[in-house]
């Protein structure tokens, strides 16, 4: 056994265990009702925490793992319109989120790369509705989302902010 491997198993142990809590975190937003005035499916995103997290401490290629993980959690309890909602969404935050956090000194700091990320993730699934519904009519939740976004992602910026010294501390048993 190679030196690696000790090390390679730990990454994956908390890449398991990062993948559970944005389950559990996607599983609990499910409980909460349907928002007023918002589009059907319109949640805060706490599970991007989680996503955000990952791609901060343990790069792109997990944070994408996680992003599918949900998506197929989103696919086997919701349907196949909510995987392809939840992939189209997640990857392009996914993406964002590791762009804006590769800036030189983070200028944007956390709230605002969550922010960006939360606006992303309700773009790709705009795009993905576009694409399921066969029509460009859901656009007009555009402006509505766009703000629910700006709020949602504060507040998850805001969270991370907060948790993140106990997520190091998670992490720090593993790698």
């Amino acid at each position: 056994m190679s030196s690696t491997a000790p090390s390679i198993t730990k990454r994956i142990a908390l890449l398991g265990i990062l993948g559970a809590q944005a389950l559990a975190l996607s599983f609990l937003e499910n409980l909460i009702p349907a928002l007023p005035g918002l589009p059907p499916g319109a949640k805060p995103g706490f599970s991007n925490i989680v996503t955000m997290y990952a791609v901060s401490s343990m790069g792109l290629g997990e944070a994408v793992y996680i992003t599918v993980i949900k998506a197929v959690f989103a696919g086997l309890t919701r349907g196949p319109a909510a995987f392809l909602m939840s992939i189209a969404g997640g990857l392009l935050s996914t993406l964002v989120m590791f762009g804006l956090l590769r800036l030189h000194g983070r200028p944007f700091g956390i709230a605002g790369i969550s922010v960006a990320a939360a606006v992303a993730h309700n773009f790709g699934q705009l795009l993905a509705a576009v694409m399921l519904l066969g029509t460009t009519t859901v656009l007009g939740y555009a402006p509505l989302i766009l703000f629910f976004a700006i709020i949602t992602g504060l507040v998850t910026g805001t969270v991370l902010k907060t948790v993140m010294p106990a997520l190091d501390r998670q992490s720090n048993f593993f790698v």
